[in-house]
């Protein structure tokens, strides 16, 4: 019998599946949030495993059945729903300045309007925009629309680093144009 690989630093649901790598099954935890609540806060340690559920998440609002074929979720979920997901995560890159943020969010958001086939009005005013992918998800589905954030501390964690040393120098904390 061949022993599987564990999937270290890898937190796609469908890379996991399709290669082979060893899976532990939490999706009855998915099942749990998707069937009881409305909101939640998920906080874990780092490398704890919270990209891989938020992805797992979005394989099953998306409806991809074919990644669950064996796990707790398979023959309870209504695969027939395909909810929207707007997926905000800033794992990639390091975000040093609020310009930096800023390009990142727009990029987030033509990202998950390519997904869902949606285009926002003006896509440089973000508050704007987001609400619009929302609504227009909304319409365009005729589902409810789920919002999964993952790495939301990054941009904060890039910088902490030059926050500190700006206390400790005594200023008046981060570098106004540096910090996110």
């Amino acid at each position: 019998m061949k022993m599987k690989k564990p999937p270290i630093g890898i937190s796609n649901l469908k890379e996991i599946i399709k290669d082979g790598y060893v899976y532990v099954d939490k999706t009855k935890y998915v099942y749990e949030l998707a069937t009881t609540g409305k909101y939640y806060f998920l906080s874990r340690p780092r490398r704890f495993g919270k990209s891989l559920f938020v992805d797992t998440l979005k394989e099953a609002f998306e409806g991809n059945k074919e990644l669950f074929n064996g796990l707790y979720i398979y023959d309870k979920w209504d695969w027939s729903i395909r909810y929207p997901v707007i997926h905000i995560g800033f794992a990639e890159g390091v975000l040093k300045t609020k310009e930096d943020f800023h390009k990142r969010i727009i990029d987030i958001f033509r990202i998950n309007q390519e997904r869902l086939g949606i285009e926002c009005r003006d896509i440089e005013d973000v508050p704007s925009c987001f609400i619009e992918l929302i609504r227009k998800a909304r319409e365009s589905y005729g589902q409810n629309v789920v919002i999964l954030i993952d790495e939301y501390d990054k941009p904060l964690l890039d910088n902490i680093t030059d926050c500190l040393i700006g206390v400790r120098a005594h200023t008046r904390g981060c570098n106004k144009h540096r910090a996110v």
